[in-house]
């Protein structure tokens, strides 16, 4: 892996139009909106696409925070002062883990540059901002929403992400594009009422 030299980060963009309304989504049992402890700022469209990528990570749990603690294949691990480098072998062998799958050494390079400090919902969250970030594709997120591009653009980072073919990057399951677009707006419409209630 290629070092990476720090970049600038994106400041929080003004938000953009409401979409249109989706059926009503259930509570969730974490805060939708937890202050930000890093770099980026966590907009409800931001918190939508976060949420997304747990979705089709598979790591959703109906948004509770035991997301946050998902090994590779399922199981759980509980210390989040640091990334778990579990290794579980599956029908692959991965080291995945968190809200997100950060393999360890994709983890340590974002922790790193972020100065990220623990495992801990938070730091993840900025982490997953980062890695959408190096990818090139949350200043086109945060202007034109989810799109087939943006997540082209995230496949390589996400195997369960569609390319713009509709397949893995790697080979792998893959969520379908509309079911992920479809989730993203319930869940952005849900976050807006929540920060406007």
């Amino acid at each position: 892996m290629l070092p990476m030299l720090q970049r600038p980060v994106a400041p929080v963009p003004q938000p953009v139009a409401p979409a249109a309304a989706q059926s009503a989504a259930r509570p969730i049992a974490q805060p939708a909106l937890a202050a930000a402890t890093g770099p980026y700022g966590v907009t409800p469209e931001r918190r939508a696409l976060l949420n997304t990528i747990r979705f089709a990570e598979g790591t959703w749990i109906g948004g509770s925070q035991e997301g946050y603690r998902v090994l590779y294949g399922g199981d759980r691990f509980g210390d989040l002062s640091r990334h778990p480098d579990i290794v579980v072998r599956r029908r692959y062998a991965s080291a995945a883990a968190g809200a997100y799958q950060f393999l360890p050494t994709t983890w340590d390079q974002a922790a790193e540059e972020l100065q990220l400090r623990d495992f801990r919902p938070a730091s993840q969250d900025q982490a997953a901002l980062h890695l959408v970030q190096e990818r090139g594709a949350l200043q086109s997120f945060d202007r034109h929403g989810l799109t087939a591009e943006v997540l082209a653009r995230l496949a390589p980072e996400w195997a369960s992400l569609p390319t713009l073919e509709g397949v893995s990057h790697y080979g792998q399951p893959v969520k379908d594009r509309r079911e992920l677009q479809k989730f993203y707006q319930r869940e952005l419409e849900r976050l807006r009422r929540l920060t406007s209630a």
